[in-house]
């Protein structure tokens, strides 16, 4: 299986089942909604921003099929002005690359400074999709079973209404 061996211990440990997909490198969400049209699942976007001093860091999780401004971001998180995190604070804090951030790459962050937050329309997904941490599969698990993943985590997190 293609990804990162660490989540794959984690998800066994936690007792959460997966469907796996593997599929060609995926680092757009035009680019994975090709390999996603067969799988019942929600299909996020995991955008990653920092603050304009760069203290504090923020994963941002939506249903794909919407876009937000910067601007408007900041307006509903209301955490300040925000930007894109470089390539370098991905390594840092989620230990990946750019075109495979997912949640699961929380298990890289073990001062649990990454803050989550989620569009509240997700909760209605039954299952929800997101990359192991590479960008060359899927992996498909339950609703409840992601929140335990990240209850696991122990990132903070919110539900917010993003649109």
């Amino acid at each position: 299986m293609n990804g990162d061996p660490r989540l794959y211990r984690v998800l066994e440990e936690l007792n959460i089942t997966f469907d796996y997909y593997e599929h060609p490198p995926a680092p757009t969400i035009e680019e994975a909604k090709k390999y996603w049209k067969d799988i019942q699942a929600a299909h996020c976007k995991n955008l990653f921003f920092r603050n304009h001093k760069g203290n504090r860091h923020y994963l941002v999780i939506f249903e794909h099929t919407h876009d937000l401004s910067i601007h408007d971001l900041e307006q509903r998180l209301k955490q300040g002005k925000l930007t894109f995190a470089s390539p370098d604070r991905m390594r840092k804090y989620l230990g990946l690359t750019p075109g495979s951030v997912s949640p699961f790459c929380l298990i890289h962050d073990n001062n649990h400074e990454v803050q989550v937050f989620i569009d509240e329309n997700l909760r209605k997904s039954a299952t929800i999709s997101f990359h192991p941490n590479i960008n060359t599969a899927s992996l498909v698990i339950t609703f409840s079973d992601f929140l335990r993943f990240l209850e696991w985590t122990k990132n903070t997190y919110e539900f917010i209404h993003l649109y």
